[in-house]
């Protein structure tokens, strides 16, 4: 992991989006993520966030078969790699790290 070390919460929701899905393209992955999570995303929020992640290896991405409904254009899809697994695994330990015993102060008025 970098300096850092941790995803951006877009990163995470994208990258946990893609993971859900049998068939993860741009437009599944926005449409996931606005069920599961009430989020709606657009379209450029979504490419930009998928291709941050594919130049940092954290993604890669290959064109289907062309489409009759898309005007036989070919759908891009994408797939979490083994590093990318394990940076969204590493940020999720260490917000549930860092969110342990706090259920309590957030209740506080």
């Amino acid at each position: 992991m970098g300096q850092a070390g941790l995803l951006g919460e877009l990163e995470q929701i994208v990258l946990m989006a893609v993971l859900r899905l049998e068939d993860p393209y741009p437009v599944s992955v926005r449409n996931e993520i606005a069920v599961r999570t009430g989020i709606s995303l657009s379209r450029g929020a979504i490419y930009v966030t998928l291709h941050r992640l594919e130049r940092r290896g954290l993604v890669t991405s290959q064109l289907g078969e062309p489409t009759p409904e898309r005007g036989g254009k070919a759908k891009r899809c994408f797939t979490v790699t083994a590093a990318g697994r394990r940076e969204l695994r590493a940020t999720r330990a260490a917000f549930r790290r860092l969110g342990e015993g706090l259920d309590g102060v957030i209740r506080r008025r």
